[in-house]
């Protein structure tokens, strides 16, 4: 009898013990299913006004996954939009520009809000959201020197002039007659430098960038053309990268379209205004 009883016993406990921890594992559950999903985003961080590293969250100001510093925008305003309509934590991946789409299609980021342009070369690749920015191609050059009066591309024969390497603005210096082309240029700061030290005569950027660069320093000039470059409307257009076939697309070109022309002026003029100082 008493053996009986106390399997019984034995086996009660058990049931008790089976029961709780199923109980836990359900309340852990829930509360994992609460937390915010993230959107993962990358950008270079070094493309101001689309994109820039600061050392704080002034003027919305995003902290870097893994890193002290922070990152601001045009680029950064825009996806901190798409992730609120998303109802998602916004992460932002600071990441060098030629490893932007590897790291999309590897899955290390979700999207890539980097002042891209969905050409069609990329679209090979990877998918594109709707554009949120669209602009014209722009020479930066020494404020007094010989090319600040230019206004056809062709004034610049004989000029060395460079780019941001695996872009555009790299492909269409070859339009300039007998131009010097020099070897591209990882980033935009490098050629900054470069300019101010007479390495380059000038660099290919887009007129926000231009306008960025000419603010930031005194000693530069955006040269605009009555004779540019001819380029398409992809080349000059700024778009998320996103994976193929990615769920998130229709949805993120849902939360683009209730932002209006006016906005995005608002957004880009604010984020020119609050760039950082260069160095």
């Amino acid at each position: 009898m008493k053996k009986k009883l106390s399997l019984l016993l034995a086996l009660s406990f058990s049931a008790i013990m089976l029961l709780a921890g199923c109980g836990a594992s359900s309340s852990g559950s829930k509360g994992s299913s609460e937390e915010k999903e993230t959107l993962t985003v990358g950008l270079e961080a070094g493309y101001p006004p689309f994109n820039w590293t600061q050392m704080g969250d002034a003027n919305g100001g995003v902290k870097i996954d893994g890193n002290a510093e922070y990152a601001g925008g045009y680029d950064v305003e825009i996806a901190k939009k798409i992730a609120d309509g998303l109802g998602m934590e916004l992460v932002v991946v600071k990441t060098e520009w030629d490893g932007l789409v590897p790291a999309l299609v590897s899955g290390k980021i979700d999207a890539i809000f980097a002042g891209m342009s969905p050409t069609k070369e990329r679209k090979q690749t990877i998918d594109f959201s709707n554009n949120y920015y669209t602009s014209n191609f722009v020479m930066i050059v020494k404020k007094g020197g010989s090319y600040e009066g230019a206004t056809s591309i062709q004034d610049f024969s004989g000029a060395k002039i460079t780019g941001q390497l695996n872009t555009s603005h790299y492909g269409v210096i070859d339009q300039i007659k007998d131009v010097k082309k020099q070897p591209a240029s990882d980033n935009f700061p490098a050629m900054r430098v470069a300019l101010e030290s007479g390495v380059i005569d000038g660099y290919v950027s887009e007129r926000p960038e231009g306008i960025s660069a000419t603010s930031a320093n005194d000693k530069f000039a955006m040269v605009e053309f009555t004779d540019g470059f001819e380029a398409d409307e992809e080349e000059t257009a700024v778009a998320a990268g996103l994976k193929k076939g990615s769920e998130l697309t229709d949805k993120i070109n849902d939360i683009l379209a209730d932002i209006s022309e006016e906005e995005r002026q608002s957004i880009m003029d604010a984020a020119i205004k609050n760039q950082p100082a260069a160095k």
